[in-house]
């Protein structure tokens, strides 16, 4: 399989220009061209290889997922990144959406509980040489949530589903930054973006519907 054909495809037709029409094409530049650029097959186990550009999820094992590539961009372009900022990533998972934040932002923070996927994930990044990421590995369920020591961060994003907005991340935010994180039920979500305004109350905004695995510990499931 020719995977940059299929990249191409998959960004044209899924994320510029979607057939659904209860999706909105996406249109920052930057972040086409990241996914353009970054090869998705090299995340996913290498049976579903050839399926990676497809508009699905799709199993990375210990009952994880890697996002469609649409929830991909749209939660990347909500974040509004211009190429300067720290970004903190809950949950790295695969490591898809880590490369693409890393290719577009100056300094990535990502944590990820499960070890055996942090540990595919940094391979990854390596052989892509983005080593402007820095990578936790924090297994206890009940811990905070997020990187204290490292904030304020001016963008913030959760790849799991929460029964509300953790107090705590939206702490850990600068002035001026952007959380994108799913919230509702652990069977059903939507997208929120929260912008922390220069008093510091919150503003928040929803958008897409989507389902993302539970976000565990404190302020999560």
């Amino acid at each position: 399989m020719n995977y940059e054909i299929v990249r191409k495809k998959m960004v044209q037709e899924q994320i510029q220009n979607p057939a659904s029409a209860d999706r909105q094409p996406v249109r920052d530049r930057r972040v086409i061209d990241a996914m353009l650029k970054i090869p998705r097959h090299i995340f996913v186990q290498e049976a579903f290889a050839m399926q990676a550009y497809n508009d699905t999820s799709l199993p990375i094992g210990e009952k994880q997922t890697i996002s469609q590539p649409y929830i991909v961009a749209v939660m990347t372009e909500m974040l509004e990144l211009s190429g300067g900022e720290k970004v903190l990533e809950i949950g790295t998972g695969s490591g898809y959406q880590t490369a693409l934040l890393a290719t577009l932002a100056d300094r990535v923070c990502t944590l990820e509980r499960i070890r055996p996927l942090a540990l595919r994930a940094r391979k990854c990044l390596d052989s892509l040489k983005l080593f402007n990421v820095m990578l936790r590995i924090n297994e206890t369920d009940n811990s905070p949530i997020g990187w204290a020591e490292e904030a304020p961060f001016d963008a913030i994003i959760v790849t799991a589903g929460a029964p509300e907005v953790p107090s705590i991340l939206a702490n850990q935010l600068a002035t001026g930054g952007r959380l994108v994180i799913p919230v509702g039920s652990e069977s059903e979500q939507r997208l929120l973006k929260i912008v922390k305004l220069d008093d510091g109350t919150l503003e928040t905004s929803t958008t897409t519907p989507c389902r993302f695995v539970p976000l565990i510990g404190k302020q999560g499931w």
